[in-house]
């Protein structure tokens, strides 16, 4: 999914989407309609974890079930990117976990992945046809030594279960240690998008040179004043979308896959709408576009926003 292009947005042929993926924290009980909807609304990837404390994977996949039987061939097991994650002891509620917290981390670890197998199985009745097209460490682990320890445990369900691996809420050092020392390389990093962290310049720039992807979350939460902006403001006042969805567009430029966890059928429409819709615009004003994507990455780039 990582590409070279000077502007990513422009860059694809005509079955183009919006880099959007549908993020599933935090939607207790409705998790299983809003996924639903999701995918009836245009969305082709889903994040989930096997962490009851935020996400209920077990609905994910119960949404998803439903959905391969009721399109009757639109919705499929294979044209859906599907990522779930290892959490560690520390991200869940010690009182509601897939494993026990005191078992081995390799225990810990299979029983994890086991457990979204089984939330996650497109058949009813058997998981003998599960996988996962991505499985990220939540975050990394008390120690590089650790984390790489898990990393390795994970290479084992590759490629039949598990398809690509990737981490969370990491830095480029221990980003760059996993690459090091491991097999399967990282194919995903998923990382808060926002100005404490200088917006990962140099873990991105990491993550492009080996064809990682790089997924935000807190796009539009952390960044309220990127949200003001005035490559955003521009886009707005040309274009007639809101701010939140020009602020969408100029990070997908950026070549990042955006975590969208909308709870709403209308900004479901708007925001696949709205994409397309500067999209086109930018196809018809090059200059304009470049001039645009040119000031909001310098202003990223210097992180003075």
């Amino acid at each position: 999914m990582a590409s070279s292009a000077s502007s990513r947005l422009l860059a694809e042929g005509e079955d183009w989407d919006p880099a959007f993926i549908y993020g599933t924290a935090w939607k207790k009980e409705r998790t299983r309609e809003l996924v639903k909807l999701a995918v009836e609304k245009g969305f082709r990837s889903v994040d989930t974890a096997a962490q009851p404390k935020h996400y209920q994977e077990a609905l994910v996949g119960e949404a998803l079930r439903e959905l391969y039987q009721d399109q009757h061939g639109k919705v499929s097991r294979g044209n859906i990117y599907l990522q779930t994650k290892y959490t560690t002891p520390a991200g869940q509620d010690l009182n509601n976990m897939p494993y026990d917290a005191s078992a081995p981390l390799e225990t810990q670890i299979r029983t994890s992945v086991a457990s979204s197998l089984r939330n996650l199985r497109p058949l009813e009745d058997t998981e003998d046809s599960s996988y996962v097209d991505c499985l990220l460490l939540h975050s990394p682990l008390p120690t590089t030594e650790q984390t790489i320890e898990a990393w390795k445990i994970l290479e084992s369900y590759i490629p039949d279960k598990i398809r690509t691996l990737g981490i969370s809420n990491v830095t480029l050092p221990i980003l760059k240690a996993i690459y090091e020392n491991s097999t399967i390389k990282p194919s995903v990093v998923q990382n808060r998008f926002y100005p404490q962290t200088r917006y990962d310049i140099s873990l991105r720039a990491f993550c492009n040179q080996h064809d990682i992807s790089y997924q935000s979350f807190w796009t539009l939460t952390g960044n309220p004043r990127l949200l003001k902006s005035d490559p955003v403001t521009r886009l707005v006042n040309a274009v007639g979308v809101s701010r939140s969805i020009a602020l969408y567009a100029l990070v997908m430029d950026q070549g990042i896959i955006v975590l969208n966890g909308t709870t709403s059928v209308e900004h479901m429409d708007e925001d696949f709408d709205g994409i397309r819709k500067i999209r086109e615009w930018a196809l018809g004003h090059a200059k304009e576009w470049q001039e645009v994507v040119g000031v909001f990455k310098s202003s990223v780039q210097s992180t003075g926003l």
